[in-house]
């Protein structure tokens, strides 16, 4: 009881899983020091499911009004929040907690979190990971009557990015469909906030979480499918489309917050077997839940040492590497590269992008030799590297 009453837990997010691990928490009087950070403001689209949230709220901070409420209604918890970006948030800030539960609706931000707890762990002189510097990872997420929640110690089971390929790729539609044939909903939507927005208001950013902004959008996206015969615009799929909302469903938000929450429990106090390592629920298929073991994969670039190989023709240029780091299994968004002796392409700051835009055209058999091992950073992997062998074929 006092190592789960003295223990701080950080929740992301305080959206739909976000509120309902909040409750979870509080209503457990077990643990009392929460801290809950979150990017977004509450949306009046929120209220039918975010239930810490009331309509005098929309505009504003979701991390805090949701640690307000519970403080209110809760008078033994203190729950501190922060409004921001978890990238805004060093190493030293997530060292303070004994559970990280997560209740992220974005794989990117999802992978980063991944990549900065697994790059809090120590290592003892026989290269086995250091207990005390393990902090548990829960992670939930849901889509519709669909829902899962894993645990993840770092460094011992496998971690967010072995299971990266259950995720697809969002399928980018061409502009040339958006502008000349549009098919579904979804394009007319995309060509109104795209396209339209742009011409209309060239000097303005379109304000998600405006309500004037968006019934705009959803004007002239039903202009347009009216113009080509297209039905399905409503505004509830215009605000789905441009915000990337996930269907969400409140009772599989508070099964699977309450797995979630059960689980950060159980390795806080030993008090039960932990979940190994996976569990999905199927709520369209009725009351029906599994799990399972998710394997670590041994090529992982963030809870492995895995160095990995790549042949390639000594023509190709570093440009074209770099987009297949980013098109390929690793699926790198803004990727940097550094060989043994030199820096090859670094993105930040802007003067050492500048310094060294050029190599960026050049090929490979210029830059460096045969079999020699690259470092390549990338903003999802937080302070984790990929080791890269290049060889020419």
């Amino acid at each position: 009881q006092h190592a789960t009453s003295t223990a701080k837990i950080l929740v992301v997010g305080a959206g739909g899983l976000g509120c309902e691990i909040l409750k979870d928490l509080a209503m457990s009087c077990v643990v009392r020091d929460i801290v809950v950070i979150d990017l977004d403001t509450i949306d009046v689209t929120n209220l039918n499911r975010q239930f810490l949230f009331r309509s005098k709220d929309v505009g504003h901070s979701k991390a805090e009004v949701a640690a307000k409420f519970i403080n209110e209604r809760c008078p033994w918890m203190n729950v501190e929040f922060y409004h921001g970006k978890i990238q805004d948030k060093d190493a030293e800030f997530y060292r303070q907690f004994k559970v990280v539960i997560s209740g992220l609706d974005n794989v990117e931000a999802r992978r980063w979190l991944n990549g900065m707890i697994n790059n809090l762990v120590e290592f003892d002189e026989d290269g086995d990971p250091n207990p005390e510097t393990i902090i548990p990872l829960v992670d939930g997420g849901t889509e519709g009557f669909s829902g899962q929640s894993r645990l993840i110690l770092p460094r011992i089971t496998s971690c967010f990015e072995c299971s990266l390929d259950a995720f697809a790729p969002t399928a980018a539609v061409p502009l040339c469909t958006i502008a000349e044939t549009p098919r579904i909903p979804e394009h007319c939507i995309a060509y109104a906030y795209v396209l339209q927005w742009a011409k209309e208001f060239p000097d303005r950013k379109l304000d998600t979480d405006s309500p004037a902004d968006m019934k705009w959008v959803y004007e002239k996206a039903l202009e347009r499918a009216n113009q080509f015969g297209i039905g399905g615009v409503t505004y509830m799929l215009t605000m789905g489309v441009v915000k990337n909302i996930i269907p969400a469903v409140a009772s599989t938000n508070a099964i699977v917050s309450a797995v979630c929450v059960n689980e950060a429990m159980k390795v806080l106090s030993f008090c039960s077997q932990s979940l190994n390592t996976y569990m999905m629920y199927m709520g369209s298929e009725g009351i029906h839940s599994h799990t399972f073991v998710y394997e670590q994969k041994s090529t992982c670039p963030v809870c492995t040492t895995h160095v990995h190989r790549m042949a390639l023709s000594p023509s190709t240029t570093l440009n074209a590497l770099l987009q297949q780091l980013c098109e390929g299994e690793f699926r790198l968004k803004s990727p940097s590269v550094t060989s043994s002796s030199k820096t090859l392409y670094m993105r930040k700051p802007a003067a050492l992008e500048k310094a060294t835009k050029g190599n960026l055209d050049k090929p490979l058999n210029e830059l460096i030799n045969s079999g020699e091992e690259l470092t390549i950073t990338d903003p999802v992997f937080h302070d984790t590297s990929l080791q890269l062998i290049v060889t020419f074929e």
